[in-house]
């Protein structure tokens, strides 16, 4: 099976979001754990799926579903930052792991589309 540096990386980094939102949770912040959780996982799923695509429009779509994912996941990592519920350097990784997923996964799609 071919090497993919997308699927390794965002697999990694979903295990890590499942510690961060088990380390929320315990702060009582259910919410906010639900969402950088369901965000944080969501992009390697989505990977995965467009690894499974059938076609490569499905490939390109299911990549950009996956590059929404880890804006939106950075979007919650700096809203957990910003309002105090987790320290700044328990969040500095991730951050920018989550905007290293974002370039890859837009440079997939915009290489994908031709552009």
């Amino acid at each position: 099976m071919k090497q993919s540096i997308i699927k390794d990386k965002s697999y990694a980094f979903a295990l890590r979001i499942i510690g961060l939102a088990r380390w929320v949770r315990a702060r009582k912040e259910f919410e906010l754990a639900s969402q950088v959780l369901r965000a944080g996982t969501g992009i390697g799923a989505n990977v995965e799926e467009a690894l499974a695509g059938v076609s490569r429009a499905d490939f390109i779509a299911k990549m950009a579903v996956a590059s929404k994912e880890a804006r939106e996941t950075h979007y919650w990592l700096r809203l957990l930052r910003d309002s105090k519920i987790v320290p700044a350097e328990r969040l500095t990784a991730l951050t920018d792991e989550s905007l290293e997923l974002v370039r890859i996964l837009t440079a997939i799609v915009k290489t994908g589309q031709g552009q």
